[in-house]
């Protein structure tokens, strides 16, 4: 299942799934997460310190071998150099599974310890000097995209992914990539001013989306909510003692955390595992072929001096069972 963790700036989104991740590692579920966030503070809410946060790999540096390994023998990409962030896969592309081990995940996964259970943890990297005034950010997870338009995942194997902070998820098609998207939403104006664009745009693609209320104090902050979202509003967090303990890098054990916050996750991942019977892999295809056909004409034919529209496979359906070629 890949799940989304959206908000604006300071919402608590990247506290929010890393809450979920552990929930989820706690619960023995394979899990992936990934901090898809330009601001990378999804180790050290995993509990990394900064030494170790800072030395995780950039899946962004990693991209010539991400494109390389997944094009495997697909005969309507020639190179990898031609393909895009939207590249979809097709006869011949290896797809990427939560539970394997491959070349990307050697060279782009940390595993992290969570109390005597462990989560995979992936990071698009930092926006770093070097690329002030010569890349865009949204370039930079890229790479998030392509795994996961090659990425095959069944129930109760789990995608977490942090995203970009506000509605800049939408520069790019990934947010129609996701089973389930938890949008973390604050009791005031600019809190649901995201929500209100999110929704807008996540109905024309049919996508699933949750609020989870954050900081929400009192009964006030609860009616603001939902009058606000309705019946988008899921579950509500609010003060955790034990989260404050862990910024300040003083973490108890995760079986300490606060009963009413626990349930807020348990409802969390009902969820997200309910809309495995929702999941309907030729729309996903679809919406993958839209977007990639879409920045094609706009930049990618340009960029590449290719027709990216010839990488699109008519016949090939992503799904549970499609194959994947065995690695050379």
């Amino acid at each position: 299942m890949k799940i989304a963790f959206v908000g604006k700036g300071g919402s608590g989104k990247t506290t929010l799934s890393s809450l979920f991740i552990r929930h989820l590692a706690a619960s023995r579920v394979p899990v992936i997460a990934v901090d898809a966030d330009i601001n990378q503070h999804l180790g050290a809410a995993l509990g990394l310190d900064e030494a170790e946060a800072a030395a995780l790999p950039a899946m962004g540096a990693q991209l010539p071998l991400i494109k390389d390994y997944l094009r495997g023998s697909n005969p309507r990409i020639p190179s990898s150099e031609s393909m895009i962030k939207t590249t979809p896969p097709g006869e011949g592309s290896r797809l990427l599974r939560v539970g394997e081990d491959n070349p990307v995940y050697d060279a782009c996964v940390r595993t992290v310890d969570l109390d005597g259970t462990a989560a995979r943890l992936m990071a698009t990297g930092p926006f770093t000097e070097s690329d002030l005034g010569v890349a865009c950010y949204h370039s930079k997870v890229g790479a998030v995209e392509l795994c996961l338009n090659h990425l095959v995942d069944g129930r109760e194997e789990y995608v977490v992914v942090d995203m970009t902070a506000g509605s800049d998820s939408f520069a790019s098609g990934m947010f129609t990539r996701f089973d389930m998207t938890f949008l973390v939403a604050e009791p005031t104006r600019k809190g649901v001013a995201v929500y209100r664009q999110y929704k807008e745009y996540a109905r024309d693609f049919g996508v699933p989306l949750k609020v989870v209320g954050n900081k929400v104090q009192g009964p006030e902050d609860l009616a603001f909510l939902r009058e606000e979202t309705g019946d988008d509003l899921l579950v509500t967090v609010g003060h955790s003692d034990w989260v404050r303990a862990m910024e300040k890098g003083r973490p108890a054990g995760f079986d300490q955390l606060e009963e009413v916050n626990r349930q807020a996750l348990e409802a969390l991942h009902h969820t997200a595992d309910a809309a495995y019977g929702r999941r309907d892999w030729e729309r996903y295809t679809r919406q993958m072929v839209h977007f990639h056909l879409k920045n094609a004409e706009s930049w990618g034919n340009a960029k590449t001096g290719v027709d990216l529209a010839a990488q699109v496979d008519p016949a090939f359906v992503l799904s549970e069972g499609a194959a994947t070629p065995q690695p050379a």
